[in-house]
């Protein structure tokens, strides 16, 4: 990176992303050599921008924090990042679509021409979620999982009857996890001697939070797999959402044998399990909520196959032929009839 103004706003760039950074670091990051690292420091000092050196052996710089600190500057791709973040925020379920949009405004306001014209450009069309989480149950149930401390908090049942009328719920707080426009914690509730998965918009937190505690192992690994294992057939008990020590697992799971390489079926294959691949033959175990539903991932392939198992495969198999062979094609004299007329 040649370019003076263009290589000082990486440098900045990096030193907004991160504390501190060894100087050989930044120095490789932009390609350029320890020397002009500190010349272009110098030059940041000099615009006003608090630039700390750090001492020891892999000494280098950090980007001090403070009042003083002049506006923040954007290079070509955080300014798009952050348009797009900002303007998505309402598919994550959070409610706060109107400060996203003064905030957006805000940087927009800031930017010179030529980035404020790619910002603007930056228009697609997304579902807004239907479930709305207050920012401020989010921002103290992240406090109290940071904190490691222990979580109260009153909790309203799926059925939408209000709270469940009994006792604050106390759990640990293990991890906050965002998907399809909804927030989870993932918790573990001592009194139960359970893991548990519980919506914020249905929380009620109370303060102040409790004792901390040690964190735990959590179930299948991390987080995300827990959510899953949730979402293939777990079941809520006692207001909460609960997951197995089991593992993911799909209603029904079947086997087959289908005459195609590995390379072919893997692109389709999550989530499923290549069991063995041999003369260009693979053996598959699919899981989906119903036998139909597992017949049709099958089907997906456009491969032959041999069904393994279980029979209720088979007899889902069975009647999808029946019906296949009864669904003849209309005759030429038949007209179809559109919709509205």
């Amino acid at each position: 990176m040649t370019d003076g103004s263009a290589r000082m706003l990486a440098l900045l760039s990096l030193l907004q992303a991160r504390r501190a950074w060894p100087a050989a670091e930044l120095a490789g990051r932009l390609e350029v050599s320890t020397r002009t690292i500190r010349r272009d420091v110098e030059r940041l000092r000099e615009l006003g921008y608090r630039v700390a050196a750090t001492m020891g052996p892999d000494g280098g710089y950090r980007l001090a924090a403070g009042e003083e600190l002049p506006p923040l500057r954007f290079d070509d791709e955080q300014a798009v990042a952050l348009a797009i973040a900002l303007s998505s925020v309402a598919g994550g379920g959070a409610a706060i679509e109107e400060a996203a949009e003064r905030a957006l405004a805000t940087v927009r306001q800031v930017l010179p021409s030529r980035l404020r014209h790619r910002v603007d450009g930056v228009r697609f069309a997304h579902e807004p979620s239907a479930v709305r989480t207050d920012p401020e149950v989010i921002l103290a149930v992240s406090e109290a999982v940071r904190e490691r401390r222990v979580l109260r908090f009153d909790y309203r049942r799926g059925d939408g009857a209000g709270a469940d009328g009994g006792p604050p719920r106390r759990v640990e707080p293990h991890e906050l996890v965002a998907r399809d426009g909804r927030w989870y914690l993932v918790a573990f509730e001592p009194e139960r001697e359970d893991w548990r998965l519980y919506r914020l918009d249905r929380m009620a937190p109370r303060a102040p939070h409790g004792a901390r505690f040690a964190p735990r192992g959590l179930p299948h690994g991390d987080a995300l797999a827990f959510l899953t294992a949730r979402f293939r057939g777990a079941v809520e008990r006692d207001g909460a959402e609960v997951g197995t020590e089991a593992g993911p697992a799909w209603p029904c799971i079947g086997e087959a044998v289908v005459r195609a390489e590995a390379s072919e079926l893997a692109p389709w294959l999550e989530p499923g399990e290549l069991i063995e691949a041999a003369d260009g033959r693979c053996r598959l175990a699919l899981g989906s909520w119903s036998w139909a539903g597992v017949l049709a991932r099958l089907l997906q392939f456009e491969r032959p196959f041999e069904l393994l198992g279980p029979p209720e495969l088979g007899s889902a198999a069975e009647s999808a032929a029946a019906l296949l062979s009864s669904a003849g094609r209309a005759s030429p004299g038949t007209r179809t009839r559109r919709a509205g007329r």
